[in-house]
């Protein structure tokens, strides 16, 4: 791949200073296969660089989808500057080591060039069709990447789709204040008499808690596809993990019923998080 973009590497991603700390589910974690752990912390780094370019307050829409069509270009193996898309080209390098379809990464990329540009969601349908391509192919990378599963995806897709919706629903406030951009159903929220402008106060309306309890409703039923996953990887180390994650996004779920996330972001706790962790860990294994 010869240079056809002249830009550094530090002058296409953004860095934004998050990391596998951040995230709700153990990346890279020692509950997957040792062989596969170097190609899940390149996948990582590679969502986290494209996510970064789509979440920086400081781009332009239309420089964030240049910068991210590049990727994606590093990614298909067309001809880019290798410098300046150095994670992406790692990335393609691992995919084609590990007999991984280019799809998934490509996906990601869909979905945070539309991140660059709508900010807005009309209705749960809506959301999800955003979630099965900006959290779904995550889990479709590692089930490939680990033999594959039984019936497909769907078990995985509805996991991270749950995860993802988890996450809108912690980061609620901050991304509306830092991006102007509202993960919760438009409909539901002019059905519930909520407004975008209560999420900038410092606790919860009546009304907005409504739809975020709607939104909690869809995740639990979510969850209950979800859950079957561990059972239908053909790794028992994937198993181990999924099983795990399902334990962590069950946790957040019944703790944001709890708590308010507009009030401060509700997490768990460290002890909480290991428990999930090995509790997931003792029933996946004997999946």
């Amino acid at each position: 791949m010869s240079g056809t973009r002249s830009s550094a590497q530090g002058d296409v991603e953004a860095p934004s200073g998050k990391d596998a700390a951040y995230e709700n589910f153990p990346v890279g974690s020692f509950l997957l296969p040792p062989k596969a752990r170097p190609h899940v912390a390149i996948f990582y780094q590679y969502a986290r660089a494209i996510d970064d370019i789509a979440d920086s307050p400081d781009l332009a829409a239309d420089e964030k989808i240049s910068r991210l069509e590049g990727c994606a270009a590093a990614i298909r193996g067309e001809e880019i500057d290798v410098a300046a898309f150095a994670t992406a080209v790692r990335m393609r390098e691992s995919l084609l080591a590990s007999n991984v379809p280019l799809q998934h990464c490509l996906d990601l990329i869909d979905a945070f060039k539309q991140d660059a540009v709508k900010n807005r969601y009309d209705d749960w349908d809506d959301l999800m069709h955003y979630c099965i391509r900006s959290a779904a192919p995550v889990g479709r990378y590692l089930v490939d990447l680990t033999g594959g599963a039984d019936d497909g995806y769907g078990a995985s897709d509805a996991l991270c789709n749950a995860l993802q919706v988890i996450n809108h629903l912690q980061d609620c406030k901050d991304d509306l204040l830092t991006l102007d951009r509202v993960y919760l159903p438009m409909d539901w929220m002019q059905a519930e008499g909520a407004t975008v402008e209560m999420l900038n106060a410092d606790s919860a309306d009546p009304a907005l808690r409504r739809v975020l309890d709607r939104c909690l409703v869809e995740t639990r039923a979510l969850m209950r596809e979800a859950r079957h996953l561990p059972g239908r990887v053909k790794s028992r180390r994937l198993a181990m993990e999924s099983a795990a994650i399902c334990n962590i996004a069950d946790a957040l779920i019944e703790k944001l019923a709890r708590e308010d996330p507009v009030a401060g972001r509700v997490q768990l706790s460290k002890s909480t998080y290991a428990q999930c962790i090995a509790r997931g860990a003792f029933f996946g294994f004997f999946s």
